[in-house]
Formats: structure tokens, C-alpha cells, sequence
């Protein structure tokens, strides 16, 4: 490829100094599991996002059942997801006996459909919490979530492993969701350089039970396992790496936004659809989602002009091999089923040329 879709050297290049000084740190001091640096990337994230605790883990997957596992949800309890987004948000359901309940997305957002989600609930038993997805780095309709779930009396959280630092009238989704999660895989807005996860909440109970859950469930007592929980530790050294990164996050997502609203201006007349963000709403454009006709062939010409494209999602959740017995709304999720042909990915991150950005425009309006 001419090009990286997401180019995370270019990035590493800004902050090479301060990372390798930061590692150097971690390595003279030593303490390698839950060191000085995981708490000052705790606080900093808490910050950042409004207030609260955050609790970093080993990785995305863990910071959605470790919350759930908090809650006691487990066999015979269902839980409501998107089925359009990554295949982790409803395997953490799953994986702790819980059902998952596929509910279909709004038409433009491509969050979760707020009609569908009701439907849901409405024919569902044992119903405990809703997981709503900050899919490609927007927030959901949380003000209208959270009146759902107060409601019906369910949890909700908000996965927010593509949209970290994503903003709704100008408040983070922690300002209404019972527990924020979010991802630092590399390819993420805020990626640290291997796996790791945290979770964000304003309940002081839930954060010390996360503290507990992700170190095996350790009690107060010394020796003392109170409760049976996961081995879920950031590291140090990514925490180190992510103090770095999060230090330049309000940059790169200024600077993301910038790239979005250039492609949106050139392509909004020659597509099928460019992305819509919810009204009042800051996205952090984990991905730039566009619908085109004719999806896998255009994908297949930008290719063959070596210009790297994704498809995001080809196969639904709730299509695949082991989620397809799981229930679905009663709509049958037409959105979802409609969005899965036609929407394909561009390069996106924050140090995208504008000479690289104009040749993906350019030989994505030769093949539509």
C-alpha cells in the first residue's frame, strides 16, 4: 500500500522521546505490575473524562465483563448490544453465562437503535443491563438511554472502546452511563503498543469492586480472596506509554476531526452517505464509515490502487457461527442487515497527509 490505513510510527515518532524516557522509568524503578504510572494514567484518564475513578485492565474484552461480573450478572440474565460492532462486546455477555440480545442501529449513526432497543426489552425476560457501542468513535443517545434504562431498571453501559474521549452537548458518557469501557489496542484512538483496557465510573462501590475483580478478587484481608474474579492488570509499561499518548489526545482529536470534515466536503455529493454525528456531538473518528453502491468492487479498485481500505462489518454479530442462536429484536434488525453490504472504512488517523488524503478521494470518486 501507498499508505498506512491507521499509521501508528508516524504518531510514535512525536512522542519517541518522552515514551522511551517514560520505559527507561518503569525499568529503573521496576515495578512492573500495577506501578506508580498505572495510578497516574488512572487519575489523569479520570480527569480527562469528567470526574470519577477509572480502573485500567489487561484489555477491552475484560473491561465490559469485569463491570458485568460486578453487577452479578450471569446465567439466565440478558443483556442488550448492538449486533453491528466487534464480536467482543457481546462475547464478554456470553462468556459469563449471560444471553445476548441483538438489537438493531439507527440508520445514519449506526449507534444503537433506540426503537429496537424498546422492542427488545419488551419481549425479553430476566432483562439486567444495556450495553450501548460509541461505534467508529461517537457517542450513543445516552440522555435517552438512560431514561430507558431507568425505566425498565437495567445498568447501562457504555463501550467505548472506539470512542474514547467522544463528546454528546459537550459531556462525556460517563456523565450518564453507570460504567464507561474502553479499549487501548493499538489501532484505537488511544492505543497503547499491546493490549490493555480500563473502566470509568462515578459509583464507589462499582470502582471497588473492579479494584477487586481484576486481581483475582482479592478481599481486604491479606491472603484473603473474597470473591472470585480475573488476573486483569494493565501493565506498567503501558501505562507509561499511555500517559504519553493521552498528553497529545486533545491534539489528535482536533486534528481527526479536521481530516473527517475534509473528506465529508469532497465526498458528501458523490456517495451513497457520509458519516452523520449525532446532533451536538464530538466523534473521535476511530474509523471514517462511508457507504458506496457496488461496495466489495470499489474495495476491491482502491486496493488495487494500493490504497488501504476495511469493511466494517461484512458478517454481523448475530450472523456469526457462535452467536447466531442468541435472540434479536423483534424488527429483525433491517439497519443493520441494510449497512452491512455497503459501508467500507478510509485511512484515518491523525497524521494523514492531505496529499495522501486527496489521492484516496480522488481514486475513491474514479470508482463510484
Amino acid at each position: 500500500m501507498k499508505f498506512q490505513f491507521i499509521d501508528l510510527q508516524v504518531q510514535r515518532a512525536v512522542i519517541a522521546d518522552n515514551v522511551e524516557a517514560a520505559l527507561k522509568r518503569v525499568l529503573e524503578h521496576g515495578q512492573f505490575i500495577l506501578g506508580p504510572e498505572v495510578t497516574q494514567f488512572e487519575e489523569q484518564l479520570a480527569t480527562y473524562e469528567g470526574g470519577g475513578h477509572a480502573v485500567s485492565c489487561a484489555n477491552g474484552t475484560d473491561a465490559i465483563i469485569l463491570p458485568l461480573k460486578a453487577w452479578g450478572v450471569g446465567p439466565g440474565d440478558t443483556v442488550f448490544c448492538p449486533s453491528w460492532t466487534y464480536a467482543a462486546t457481546a462475547e464478554a455477555i456470553a462468556i459469563i453465562g449471560a444471553k445476548p440480545y441483538f438489537v438493531d442501529v439507527e440508520p445514519d449513526t449506526y449507534n444503537i437503535c433506540l426503537r429496537s432497543l424498546r422492542a427488545a426489552i419488551t419481549a425479553s425476560k430476566n432483562a439486567k443491563a444495556i450495553i450501548a457501542v460509541d461505534l467508529f468513535g461517537q457517542p450513543a443517545n445516552y440522555p435517552e438511554l438512560r431514561k430507558i434504562a431507568d425505566e425498565f431498571d437495567l445498568k447501562l453501559m457504555a463501550d467505548s472502546a472506539q470512542g474514547m474521549g467522544c463528546r454528546l452537548n459537550g459531556k462525556a458518557p460517563i456523565e450518564l452511563a453507570d460504567v464507561v469501557t474502553t479499549s487501548f489496542f493499538p489501532a484505537k484512538p488511544l492505543g497503547c503498543y499491546g493490549d490493555g483496557g480500563a473502566m470509568l465510573t462515578r459509583d464507589e462501590e462499582l470502582k471497588e469492586a473492579l479494584l477487586s475483580l481484576r486481581f483475582h478478587g482479592r478481599g481486604t484481608i491479606p491472603g484473603d480472596h473474597a470473591q472470585i474474579g480475573l488476573n486483569s492488570r494493565l501493565d506498567t509499561m503501558q501505562a507509561a506509554i499511555l500517559i504519553e499518548k493521552l498528553n497529545i489526545f486533545s491534539k489528535e482529536i482536533k486534528a481527526r476531526n479536521r481530516i473527517a470534515d475534509r473528506y465529508t466536503d469532497a465526498l458528501k455529493s458523490n456517495i451513497l452517505r457520509t458519516p452523520k454525528v449525532i446532533e451536538g456531538g464530538l466523534s473521535t473518528w476511530a474509523q471514517y464509515a462511508i457507504e458506496v453502491p457496488n461496495r466489495d468492487a470499489v474495495m476491491a479498485g482502491m486496493r488495487a490502487a494500493e490504497i488501504p481500505v476495511a469493511a466494517y462489518y461484512p458478517l454481523p454479530t448475530h450472523m456469526q457461527t457462535a452467536y447466531k442462536n442468541y435472540p434479536i429484536s423483534p424488527d429483525r434488525l433491517p439497519n443493520t442487515m441494510a449497512a452491512k453490504d455497503v459501508i467500507m472504512a478510509l485511512p484515518m488517523h491523525a497524521y494523514l497527509k492531505p496529499e495522501d488524503q486527496d489521492l484516496v478521494i480522488e481514486t475513491l470518486l474514479g470508482l463510484v
